[in-house]
């Protein structure tokens, strides 16, 4: 009885489908069924009651499929274990990162891992959604806020402030405010997340909390595009500073309201399980660390920053 073959079992019983399951692993339905096959001629029991329109699990298949689960994960912990102790980094990566900061940032630290690491295979998945582990054929996934699932294992990567900006064209053109109020006359550009647009901006100073109620004519559901509408000079946007830093640097983005701090938040890299941190997870973890640290004191260096607000 083969490994993988065990482990499609397990995928279709986590999704009741074997077309849904084979797609997850990205093969065919056809080798999905063998596979299933083999392992109950293997038993002599069938694991899942099939019938035109649904498939679920036995009886057997559910005294069965626990221990299954149990034994794959102690024989992956083992696998593990081997690797830590001789160093050995290799293995597929398969990483969800949000749209603007992968696409403009995070490439091409990933680039310098791999070369660094010529064993490690990589697959991304570029998605401002929330990642499903499951459904989205990711292992880990570098994200802006802390897990909200308790069952997730997470690595605070840095501290990421949130910046308010403009292009220096925008501004040229519209008076430059001088606190949260004066936003009410300007042009917000939003992010979207599953129908729900962004558009009450927080602030705080010196303790005081401003709540502002933006009015603006663009909303986009991808972070990248609101960056690239902010540069264009088509109004304000909040984004974080490892999302813009490279602007900032360049002059093409101006931070606005520098007194009154955005809502901040954190990177964190997430993981499904205990199983999913490879030693090449902790590496990457590491160089993730590494590189934001970078970027966030050259923000520090141009007075964008204060190193207070990092907590390194």
């Amino acid at each position: 009885m083969q490994i993988e073959d065990l482990k499609m079992v397990l995928k279709v019983a986590e999704f009741r489908s074997i077309s849904a399951a084979a797609n997850s692993l990205d093969m065919q339905a056809a080798t999905a069924s063998a596979a299933i096959k083999r392992v109950e001629r293997a038993l002599g029991v069938e694991l899942f009651i099939r019938t035109t329109r649904s498939l679920k699990v036995s009886n057997a298949g559910e005294r069965y499929l626990p221990q299954c689960q149990q034994a794959l994960n102690m024989l992956e912990q083992a696998k593990l274990n081997v690797k830590d102790d001789l160093d050995i980094v290799d293995g597929e990566l398969r990483i969800g990162i949000s749209s603007d900061l992968g696409r403009n940032v995070v490439m091409p630290w990933l680039d310098e891992f791999m070369q660094s690491h010529p064993a490690i295979t990589l697959k991304v998945n570029l998605n401002d959604s929330n990642i499903d582990f499951y459904r989205d054929s990711v292992d880990i996934c570098l994200r802006y806020g802390s897990p909200a699932d308790s069952n997730m294992y997470g690595f605070k990567v840095c501290n990421t402030p949130r910046l308010l900006c403009a292009s220096p064209a925008y501004l040229a053109q519209h008076s430059l405010p001088k606190h949260p109020r004066d936003l009410m006359t300007h042009n917000g550009l939003f992010y979207q997340l599953h129908d729900i647009i962004h558009d009450v901006w927080d602030f705080s100073h010196n303790n005081e909390t401003f709540k502002i109620k933006m009015k603006g004519n663009r909303a986009g559901n991808d972070g990248d595009i609101v960056r690239r509408w902010c540069v264009a000079g088509h109004g304000l946007a909040t984004k974080s500073a490892l999302d813009v830093a490279s602007d900032l640097i360049s002059g093409n983005l101006v931070q606005v309201l520098p007194e009154y701090s955005p809502k901040n938040t954190e990177l964190w890299l997430v993981c499904p399980s205990r199983q999913s941190i490879t030693p090449a997870v902790r590496l990457l973890r590491d160089h993730f660390r590494k590189k934001c640290h970078t970027v966030l004191q050259q923000l520090v260096d141009i007075n964008v920053l204060s190193a207070l607000e990092l907590d390194y």
